[in-house]
């Protein structure tokens, strides 16, 4: 046998909001998930997410971000995502959400050039609004000692 079979889906989706479900059915256990949420990983030769358990590894579906940001610190401008490792925002990379106007910005691209997506939770997304001026009608995210004009249009 030449190397690990290939990866194909077996039915577990993240969904847009985080949660987990499994053939169609909520993951309802809490250390479950949240083991699931820290195993996210992403395979850039493949173009896949998937989910480590044990020695089991398969792929996941991702209904919108394989990632989450759960905390940002507007004195760094750091964040913490859902596989807890930690980045700087790029302000330009926020956008919104297609599926619900949610904030959104991009991640990981040491593994991805072009960027992953990672979804604001809503405690991170109330420190980034408040880390939001307002001047003459534009936006402007305060962070890290800089001023970014915000484009989320």
């Amino acid at each position: 046998m030449s190397g690990p079979p290939e990866l194909a889906p077996f039915g577990l989706v993240l969904h847009h909001d985080s949660r987990w479900s499994h053939e169609g059915q909520p993951i309802l256990n809490t250390r479950l998930r949240e083991h699931f949420d820290r195993s996210v990983r992403y395979l850039p030769e493949e173009r896949k997410y998937i989910v480590t358990l044990g020695h089991f590894r398969g792929e996941i579906e991702v209904e919108e971000c394989g990632f989450f940001v759960r905390v940002f610190d507007s004195e760094t401008g750091r964040i913490e995502l859902s596989d807890l490792s930690h980045e700087t925002l790029d302000p330009a990379s926020l956008h919104l959400s297609a599926i619900d106007e949610a904030v959104i910005c991009l991640v990981k691209r040491d593994l991805c050039p072009e960027g992953l997506p990672a979804r604001f939770m809503h405690g991170a997304h109330s420190e980034l609004m408040l880390a939001v001026d307002e001047e003459d009608g534009a936006f402007f995210l305060v962070s890290a000692g800089q001023r970014f004009r915000l484009e989320l249009g």
